[in-house]
């Protein structure tokens, strides 16, 4: 039997869940564990796996929350089956850095993506350089993510843009309400591409840059890459993996 650690978020159903499964299972802490069993929604999971990154313990992820992209469902019958049979899918993040405006630079890393925001009433002025080579002089805008094939069903998707499948090597790079130019509606990337977001006119229309849970705000210049030094493994349902999610949030109506 694995040594399993139960952690949940704090909302209501997430700890009565994980009452429940304490109850039926033996637990270990997390530092014991084979592998770790989060119950709560995306948003818990995405803080499990950064606290847990390079941990090389599997992350198994309950829904009990408001989204479950990431999560298998809850069914307190069975567990250790599930466990066993369950797929194991690494995850690489993406690495943010940062210059701010009269600052230090800055890293951070980001499972879901990498997005900067305009901080005022103005539009941002972006410009966008891809492996050293300008590919658009200026974009005005809200702002612009970078996603990874996970996270392409998150924020990107709400912003319009591609849902990429898992094993793609690929990173969507997505405008948020661009007004100019107005027809473009992003690219997609090889997972190799070195991306610069250089802010104009930083002073006169200030963004923010955000790595799922880091935000630094006022910044002039932002890089992004997918590292390979980093990795999380999340285990799905042998029915209900990730992939198959993905697939099928492209032909939902």
């Amino acid at each position: 039997m694995p040594k399993i650690a139960f952690m949940s978020s704090s909302s209501p159903e997430a700890l009565q869940a994980k009452g429940t499964l304490e109850a039926l299972y033996p637990s270990v802490g997390p530092e014991e564990a084979d592998v770790i069993v989060a119950l709560g929604g995306d948003g818990f999971m995405l803080e499990t796996m950064h606290f847990h990154l390079d941990s090389n313990i599997p992350l198994y992820g309950i829904h009990c929350g408001s989204i479950g992209f990431l999560m298998n469902e809850f069914s307190p019958q069975d567990l250790i089956n599930r466990l066993e049979k369950a797929k194991p899918t690494p995850l690489y993040p993406l690495e943010m850095t940062i210059e701010e405006n009269g600052g230090p630079s800055t890293k951070a890393l980001a499972f879901n993506e990498v997005s900067l925001l305009r901080e005022t009433r103005q539009a941002a002025k972006i410009q966008i350089s891809i492996d050293g080579v300008i590919r658009l002089h200026e974009l005005v805008c809200d702002g612009i993510l970078v996603a990874t094939p996970a996270g392409s069903t998150a924020y990107n998707l709400s912003a319009h843009g591609p849902i990429i499948p898992l094993e793609a090597p690929l990173l969507a790079l997505t405008p948020i309400s661009a007004f100019r130019p107005r027809r473009w509606k992003g690219a997609l990337l090889p997972e190799r591409a070195h991306i610069t977001f250089t802010i104009l006119e930083p002073k006169k229309r200030p963004v923010s840059a955000v790595a799922d849970f880091t935000e630094v705000r006022n910044v002039s210049l932002v890089s992004v890459c997918q590292t390979k030094d980093h990795s999380v493994t999340l285990l799905f349902d042998h029915d209900h993996n990730l992939e198959e999610r993905i697939l099928r949030e492209q032909f939902l109506e």
